[in-house]
């Protein structure tokens, strides 16, 4: 049982379409056709066409294509502004709001076709937000699944909080967390498959594997395929096997 995932897009869609492309090539020559696609969160922010993913998600599911589609912290972010332009996501740093340029937000509502949308009253950058998003791609945004198990891994944004069963995570860990979970070395329950820390390259760390390769600084867009445990990145040569980088274990 085979399971593909792709990290965090932050609006690089050419990116994105080469890993679909490189996915069904993998596909042709070694997969199952019915193996699903994960996409690890951040759809959006910081990238030039975030609302060209967003679209293309959509669509492609719409079409019944096999794809989950998880909730990162920019997708809720981006939810949340269209929901209310006042509200803040409680996980977000004081003094940032997601028109801060850092964060990318900006840059989404500029693929929507806004004019200087980091310069002008908010409240009209919000109205004109609720024009340009098409209602059935804001409804399928804010509607995204946290996590998604298959086999021995399970898919999330950001990670998991050590210690808690799957079943009871909370929502702001799975698409916010960083420090908790990326220095623990225990063993989860399965290989949790995961972005949002951005690395130069895909790390398998053993417990875990983080496919966010930092293409929202302009880096690569990282695809893998995972059976069981194991995982190998997706290039346009075929196969390359990610090998477990252990972490030493933390002092308790």
């Amino acid at each position: 049982m085979q399971t593909y995932a792709i990290g965090d897009i932050h609006g690089q869609y050419d990116l994105m379409l080469r890993a679909f492309e490189m996915i069904e090539k993998d596909r042709a020559r070694d997969g199952a056709a019915d193996s699903p696609v994960v996409v690890l969160g951040d759809l959006c922010d910081r990238g030039p066409k975030s609302a060209q993913v967003i679209a293309h998600l959509y669509e492609a599911q719409s079409r019944g294509e096999n794809i989950v589609v998880i909730k990162g912290n920019h997708d809720r972010m981006f939810s949340t502004f269209l929901d209310d332009p006042w509200k803040r996501d409680p996980r977000l740093r004081p003094g940032y709001t997601w028109l801060h340029p850092r964060l990318g937000g900006p840059q989404t509502l500029a693929s929507y076709g806004i004019r200087e949308p980091g310069n002008r009253p908010v409240e009209q950058v919000h109205t004109e937000a609720l024009c340009a998003v098409p209602p059935e791609h804001r409804i399928w945004a804010r509607e995204l699944p946290t996590s998604y198990t298959r086999d021995d891994a399970v898919f999330v944004h950001a990670g998991i909080r050590p210690g808690i069963p799957l079943e009871a995570q909370q929502e702001d860990d799975l698409v916010w967390i960083r420090g908790e979970f990326l220095t623990d070395t225990r063993d989860h329950g399965a290989l949790i498959v995961h972005g949002h820390t951005a690395l130069d390259e895909s790390t398998h760390y053993g417990n875990r594997l983080n496919l966010d390769s930092s293409a929202g600084y302009g880096g690569p867009l990282s695809t893998a395929v995972i059976e069981g445990r194991k995982a190998w990145l997706l290039t346009p040569e075929g196969r390359q096997p990610l090998e477990p980088v252990l972490l030493e274990p933390m002092v308790r």
